[in-house]
């Protein structure tokens, strides 16, 4: 039983937002999106909801509780813009300071804002796995291929990268090969960052692994880790044994796709919990 009457779902760019329709219309439960203008795939369109530009805070909030939504979900992908072309209502100006300040400390205190300034409306925040039951990573190997001794050292390592460089909001993700660090996940996110090790010399990735977990004191509820087909596609791609997440903390859209799609390729895909990593 779902603890709102009516999901309400900000959605950005990639599946996450359809995986989260898809999973509501098999409960047979209302949903209405705000679709975020250039982001948002065209495929929700044939759901109820409305298509706002990201500074339209007031047109935001207002089209939420004229349809009664009383929980809200944020999901899909969404790049810092300039704020020199960001297009701000009312309300949108009326946050703006409190969001420059925010933005000033990094993504995730941005996010913070954006859940306190929603809570501060009425709505009931949530994550996208209290909207789908089946997304979070589950631990050990998800699908045929199991990671090596050399690999759970290289995820190790690349855990503790992502942990040590949590308190300046880095990111999510960091790529190791032989205790070779190769790649820290940034502001380009992490297709572009498994295709930078594609550019790398003497493919010095070959064999390395994609670990992605929370950064620490993140808020949880949004902006969870997620890997999809496509991340399937660039690891192989570049040469990468497997990937490595925190499980129960992290996200797999289209698990079937993404098992079949490792397994065809060789790929593990891990789930791994902080206790492993303090008794290695």
């Amino acid at each position: 039983m779902s603890r709102w009457k009516k999901l309400g779902v900000i959605a950005g760019g990639n599946a996450l937002p359809l995986t989260v329709a898809a999973a509501t219309a098999a409960r047979n439960e209302d949903i209405f999106f705000v679709r975020l203008k250039g982001l948002a795939d065209p495929e929700l369109d044939q759901y109820p909801g409305v298509d706002c530009a990201l500074g339209e805070a007031g047109k935001i909030i207002r089209s939420l509780k004229d349809a009664n939504c009383d929980a809200v979900l944020l999901a899909g992908m969404v790049q810092r813009p300039e704020l020199k072309d960001l297009k701000v209502d009312w309300r949108g100006a009326a946050i703006l300071p409190g969001l420059l300040a925010a933005a000033s400390k990094g993504d995730g205190a941005i996010l913070e804002f954006l859940v306190k300034t929603l809570e501060s409306e009425g709505f009931i925040v949530i994550g996208v796995d209290e909207a789908v039951n089946d997304l979070l990573a589950t631990e050990g190997a998800i699908g045929k291929v199991t990671p090596d001794a050399q690999s759970l050292s290289d995820i190790r390592k690349a855990a503790a990268v992502v942990r040590a460089l949590g308190e300046f909001d880095v990111g999510q993700g960091a790529v190791v090969a032989n205790g070779l660090v190769l790649a820290i996940e940034a502001a380009e996110g992490t297709d572009a960052m498994l295709d930078r090790c594609g550019t790398l010399p003497n493919n010095i990735q070959a064999g390395g692994v994609l670990v992605k977990r929370p950064k620490p004191g993140q808020e949880l509820r949004v902006d969870l880790p997620v890997i999809g087909t496509e991340t399937i596609r660039r690891a192989a791609a570049v040469g990468l044994s497997g990937i490595a997440i925190e499980a129960s903390v992290a996200l797999i859209v289209d698990r079937p796709k993404v098992i079949e799609l490792a397994d065809e390729a060789g790929l593990f895909v891990y789930g791994f919990k902080e206790v492993d990593l303090r008794n290695a």
